[in-house]
């Protein structure tokens, strides 16, 4: 299928790796153009480079930077004459427990996961209304449906973020002018924080981290963990040309693990 997007800029969040990563190399395969963004500078030049390797007719521009600051955000809006395509993404805030959170903990799981997204999407929505075509997504985590005890921190903020956007979504200023915005929840994928999660939960009980993997891949109903290319692929169908008629919705992508009906 032609998802429609050739020639569309997109800007991608904390694309160096990971999900983010998935989503830049699916949407440029479907010739888009992208401004993809991290804090580490190395990894994300590899990154690219690897983008236009693969991808030779789409431009591909790097920008390293803290997408949560001022200045990070306005250097990334600033790579792209236009941006018709959002990806809001970031790194969630550590585990723990709540009684040991301060402010100062609390505000930079905000910015991070809440404020930082809000702030893109007011950066660029008039925009793409104003051209009659805009795609946002918000990378957000199945936790959003089914909360984890111990990331209260992710809880909170992500939480927010979707109570915003089911708002916004709705507005007929935005969605009367082919602007959707959708959150998309990963699950468990196969990337460097799940690594480095199950690492520590091994140290943690002790066990070899091969049984910790396959005690946690055993409660998914797949029977494995996700990719990074099928989560990006369905990042781009949502953003596709046919995905006019989809928003203010929360794309849960588990592998089933979620147990409810709604």
């Amino acid at each position: 299928m032609d998802l429609g997007l050739t020639g569309r800029w997109a800007l991608v969040c904390a694309a160096s790796k990971g999900l983010g990563a998935g989503c830049a190399e699916a949407l440029a395969g479907e010739g888009v153009n992208v401004v993809i963004t991290a804090r580490g500078e190395e990894a994300l030049q590899a990154q690219a480079a690897k983008l236009r390797a693969a991808n030779p007719g789409v431009q591909v521009i790097a920008v390293a930077g803290d997408i949560t600051t001022e200045a990070g955000r306005a250097a990334a809006l600033a790579a792209a004459p236009q941006i018709d395509i959002l990806v809001n993404n970031a790194g969630g805030p550590p585990p723990g427990d709540f009684r040991d959170w301060e402010r100062e903990q609390w505000i930079a799981a905000l910015d991070a996961n809440m404020l930082t997204p809000i702030a893109l999407i007011k950066a660029t929505v008039d925009a793409m209304a104003a051209r009659g075509f805009g795609r946002i997504v918000n990378i957000t985590s199945g936790a959003v449906k089914a909360p984890i005890d111990v990331l209260g921190l992710s809880n909170g903020a992500r939480s927010g973020l979707t109570g915003f956007v089911a708002g916004l979504s709705r507005q007929s200023r935005i969605a009367g002018r082919n602007v959707t915005i959708n959150n998309l929840l990963p699950g468990a994928f196969d990337t460097e924080r799940l690594q480095k999660t199950m690492v520590a939960g091994a140290q943690k009980s002790g066990q070899a981290l091969d049984e910790v993997r396959a005690k946690r891949m055993a409660g998914i109903p797949a029977q494995r963990f996700g990719s990074a290319e099928e989560f990006g692929a369905i990042c781009a169908l949502m953003c596709s040309a046919h995905a006019g008629y989809l928003t203010g919705q929360n794309i849960l992508l588990d592998g089933g693990a979620y147990p409810g009906t709604f």
